[in-house]
């Protein structure tokens, strides 16, 4: 294969798209948030072999993280992060409202109530005993 003549496809199917530019670790993995509806490309439902082309929008979700890109390039192949990064532009309102949900999560702890100390040994075994009835 010769690196010299690397052309820029006109259009890309979506799983690898997503998979290209870094948004999922696997393209299995994009293709499954495809499958699952996490996924939308310019407000409408995607398949895994949907074509994108430049100027598309994508909505995707990831765990919590919900992102809204502007896709300024396509690429077959993925490639060092910085170059992933160049491949899309999030969306001003996208990444406030990622920023502000971030924050939220912080603040509420992310409902995680941890017990201010450890159990010592009577309560570990209370704990124990707990357990151990049901």
């Amino acid at each position: 294969m010769n690196h010299a003549t690397h052309e820029v496809p006109s259009e890309v199917r979506a799983d690898v798209w997503l998979w290209a530019a870094r948004m999922y670790k696997t393209r299995s993995l994009a293709k499954q948030a495809i499958d699952g509806g996490k996924v939308d490309v310019n407000g409408m439902g995607c398949k895994p072999a949907k074509v994108l082309h430049v100027g598309d929008t994508v909505r995707l979700t990831r765990g919590e993280e919900r992102l809204e890109l502007e896709i300024l390039a396509l690429a077959e192949q993925r490639g060092p992060a910085s170059v992933a990064q160049l491949l899309y532009r999030e969306t001003d309102a996208s990444r406030t409202a990622r920023e502000q949900a971030r924050e939220l999560r912080r603040l509420s702890g992310a409902g995680l109530n941890r017990p201010p100390t450890r159990p010592n040994k009577q309560e570990r075994r209370e704990l124990r005993r707990l357990k151990d009835s049901s």
